[in-house]
């Protein structure tokens, strides 16, 4: 019996890192035989499995509480090898709990009383504790020592503890050749060895490896497939939460990078685990000050900082104190203080290791030099980070890169430093190259708002237009020039995409039902979180850089047309006007004030979409548009009224006026408008527009519209096949066979924008929704793309006037026009402007002038007519 409970308890330990649940179950067993038969030192050995089992799951009081039992009974039993494997195990678990020094003594216990093959587990231990304080020479040569032991002996299970540890320590380094040949050679053994728990922890490294080397997708894979083994093993890793949560970070997916830190704190602290709750709260600093929530950042970081120096890792505080000074720059503190408090700062992290970070910190010292005018002292400071601009992280690259910018214009080097603003870009769009995802992509462009921003105002402070023209270019909707590309497993994206139709389906049912579909709504938000993450997962394509287009490719490209480009900065439009005859630059109203009478017309214009009879609210809601459109006229166009002149328009609106309704304004009436997310993409959809449309037209009529049928029955476009979806022929998968490689596609049917993830944001068909990412698979998307439906051309908008949406990823795609409407419209208007729309298009009038005439033919004594005005010409026109 005695015999059978030491199996069992060495089974338990060894299961710890495969199976923990059966190997708890076996420790009990072990433990109870055990007691049973008075075997003191075999019971030692089942407490502290359960030990190890409860630190697994993230229970640090009961693993303190086991491991505890287990040195005791060790001791009782007189038995030193029980004794120093349980103090062994009773130290990492402190260190975990944030008590460095004991979980030093423990372990120097530990090694005076194991011997041979177990005295290099201490030392394995040992230098995993020190890791934790941030000691990480001492702790790469505790390593050394103990691999070399368990080479020696054969012990692949702590080979791979091993090599597991090392890795991470080796990417804190910025060592990542190093640190992704132990975690691959880690993995195989926990392959061979079926440690599925083990497996999880080292394939969630490699991802956190290839996320500091800012390979995003394969980082992401890397952490998915971790979470499948952590599933196998039936384990919830908060450690996994916490470094998902920075790499969302890293291509500022700010808000759920944010929300998953959080949760990540609230695990560590129900689990007593301080070490890592320290650290949880800094990546919520880091989150926060993202976010621009500077007051939350600098509590965050200096609640990290007392918890580190509460545990004796001064490293670690010292990387606290460098976010509490990032949010205090950027909260505006400028002083001496402040700049010799992250001069010390800068140092610490140098001298504990810290490379990246270190140079980081001193871009921040140089940008707080020269702001106090202490350029001598921002030359030193730029010198020591001179080689942060060729490596390391995107978001130091182009720090460093503005860093030298700044010094360059304090110096009075005005072209030295467009250059140095330039470079930062440059390796912003060499970033971009990796991201395949429409979405990462586009929030990717928040690292480079600093240079570009810098670079307008330099433009508009020596009133050059061409300057001006050419900076908003450099950074504007620079996602969009590359099609998105597919995830590695689109098929299995297909698939879920499908399954979440059907979900959707049912949620609705349930609703007319008036049943519950909380659970339903659950299983939603479950599968949309599966598609994103399937679709992070795309690896992008080697750099082509798509060249800034200048004034004069662009005025070929115009003939008769004028451009508009609006520029937003320190809170002023300005507009760059390109045409045959020149182009100038002039200044245009405040931001706030012309986004304020946005929002009064869009505020109008819902008013009146809704609106099925006249009245006097409709009629005060139409008063309120007329007068909104024209308050932004005044402010937007009339500065500029005598460069336009009476010409069609480009217009290029900053993002945040992305969906303004450009026919509503006075001078924009029958007037030909198109708008592009930028000068660039406009000028590859027009020149692409050149051979004209081609291929069959696809008419699709989705439900629940009165008048979609009807509208998609009465056009008869030219081309030489017309396939007709309506009913319950227009579902998805046949909307998508139809609309690859259409020259022209028109669909009727409801639209809804998902504010909360644009990418999911949809036409409903016959079937369910057909969103953004069922888009993304078309392998030709249409030449000219009519969406009759609400909201179908409003896109979300990011950093970098990065837009996010079905009309800002069609023309990724390739579609060349599209009509589209930024509002929601009323459907009998709305019919009778797209009847119009393609009668104006099959006589020979360009898809612009055949929407201007088209909204002209509409009855301006009907207040709707104002809503159905609502509808943009996008690309080429």
């Amino acid at each position: 019996m005695a015999i059978e409970a030491a199996n069992q308890a060495a089974e338990a330990i060894r299961l710890v890192q495969a199976r923990p649940q059966v190997a708890r179950r076996l420790a009990v067993a072990a433990f109870d035989a055990a007691t049973s038969s008075g075997d003191v030192a075999t019971a030692s050995m089942a407490k502290r499995a359960l030990g190890l089992v409860a630190k697994e799951l993230n229970d640090m009081d009961a693993a303190e509480a086991q491991m505890r039992d287990a040195v005791r009974l060790g001791e009782r039993a007189g038995s030193g090898a029980r004794t120093g494997e349980a103090r062994m195990s009773l130290s990492l678990i402190l260190a975990h709990r944030g008590r460095s020094a004991a979980a030093l003594r423990e372990a120097d216990r530990a090694d005076g009383l194991l011997r041979g093959h177990d005295r290099a587990r201490v030392q394995m231990q040992r230098a995993l504790v020190l890791q934790h304080m941030g000691r990480l020479g001492e702790a790469l040569e505790g390593y050394r020592r103990a691999l070399s032991g368990f080479r020696r002996s054969g012990d692949g299970l702590w080979e791979a503890r091993v090599r597991c540890n090392r890795g991470v320590l080796h990417a804190y380094r910025g060592e990542y050749r190093a640190a992704e040949a132990d975690l691959l050679e880690a993995e195989r053994l926990c392959e061979h060895l079926d440690l599925e728990l083990l497996l999880g922890m080292v394939r969630h490294n490699l991802g956190y490896v290839y996320a500091l080397r800012g390979d995003v997708p394969l980082a992401l894979r890397w952490y998915d497939r971790a979470e499948e083994s952590h599933g196998i093993a039936g384990v919830r890793r908060a450690e996994a939460l916490l470094d998902r949560a920075d790499l969302l970070l890293s291509v500022r997916l700010v808000r759920e990078a944010r929300v998953a830190a959080e949760q990540a704190v609230e695990d560590f602290a129900q689990g007593r685990m301080v070490a890592r709750l320290a650290e949880a709260r800094l990546t919520v600093s880091h989150a926060a000050l993202l976010d621009g929530d500077y007051e939350a950042a600098r509590a965050a970081a200096e609640q990290a900082r007392r918890a580190f120096s509460r545990q004796r890792r001064p490293s670690w505080a010292a990387l606290a104190r460098y976010a509490g000074l990032q949010a205090a720059w950027c909260s505006g503190e400028r002083s001496a203080s402040t700049l010799a408090a992250a001069q010390r700062t800068a140092s610490a992290l140098g001298a504990a290791g810290w490379v990246v970070r270190s140079l980081d910190a001193r871009v921040l010292v140089a940008r707080i030099a020269l702001d106090l005018g202490r350029v001598d002292v921002a030359e030193h400071a730029l010198r020591v980070a001179s080689r942060a601009r060729d490596s390391g992280p995107v978001e130091l690259r182009s720090r460093a890169w503005h860093a030298r910018a700044l010094l360059c214009l304090a110096r009075g080097d005005r072209r030295g430093g467009e250059a140095a603003l330039c470079a930062g870009l440059d390796v912003l769009e060499r970033y971009r190259a990796v991201l395949g995802a429409t979405e990462l992509r586009a929030t990717a462009s928040g690292h480079g708002a600093d240079l570009a921003l810098e670079g307008l105002r330099l433009a508009l402070e020596s009133a050059e237009a061409a300057k001006v023209l050419e900076w908003a270019e450099r950074w504007r909707a620079r996602a969009l020039v590359v099609r998105p590309a597919r995830p590695p497993d689109n098929h299995a994206l297909t698939a879920d995409l499908a399954k979440l139709r059907q979900v959707i389906r049912n949620v609705e049912q349930a609703v007319l039902n008036g049943a519950s579909a909380t659970g339903l709504r659950r299983e939603q938000a479950a599968l949309e979180e599966t598609v994103r993450r399937r679709a992070r997962g795309a690896a992008g394509g080697p750099l082509r850089p798509e060249p800034i287009p200048s004034p004069e490719t662009l005025v070929a490209a115009l003939g008769e047309r004028a451009l508009v480009e609006i520029v937003e900065l320190d809170g002023w439009c300005h507009v760059a006007v390109l045409s045959k005859d020149g182009l100038r630059l002039v200044k245009a109203g405040p931001v706030a004030e012309i986004l304020d009478e946005l929002e009064s017309l869009r505020f109008a214009l819902r008013r009146l979409a809704r609106a099925d009879r006249r009245s006097a609210s409709t009629d005060a809601a139409a008063a309120a548009g007329a007068y909104g459109a024209k308050r932004l006229e005044q402010l937007l166009l009339d500065p500029c009224a005598s460069a336009v002149g009476d010409r069609p328009l480009v217009v290029v609106p900053t993002g945040s006026l992305h969906a303004v309704p450009w026919a509503l304004l006075p001078s924009c009436r029958s007037r030909p408008v198109s708008v592009a997310p930028s000068a660039a993409l406009w000028l590859r959809s027009v020149t692409a527009a050149d051979d004209g449309p081609a291929g069959h037209a696809t008419l699709v009529a989705g439900p629940g519209t009165a008048h979609a049928e009807t509208e998609v029955r009465s056009l008869t476009p030219s081309a030489a096949r017309v396939e007709r979806l309506v009913g319950e022929q227009a579902s998805v998968a046949n909307v998508l066979r139809s609309l690859d490689g259409a020259g022209l596609a028109h669909i009727a049917a409801h639209g809804t924008f998902r504010a909360d993830n644009p990418l999911f944001s949809c036409l409903h068909l016959a079937d369910g929704p057909l969103t953004v990412y069922d888009f993304e698979c078309l392998e030709q998307a249409p030449a000219v793309l009519v969406l009759s439906a609400c909201d179908s051309g409003l896109s979300d908008v990011q950093p970098g006037d990065e837009l996010m949406g079905l009309a800002s990823v069609l023309l990724a795609l390739g579609t060349r026009t599209l009509v589209a409407s930024t509002g929601p419209v009323p459907d009998a208007q709305t019919a009778s402007v797209m009847v119009a729309f393609h009668r104006h298009l099959e006589a020979g009038r360009p898809p612009a002038a055949s929407l201007a005439c088209a909204l002209a033919e509409l009855d301006p004594s009907e207040p709707a007519s104002m809503a159905a005005a609502g509808f943009v010409c996008f690309g080429a026109g």
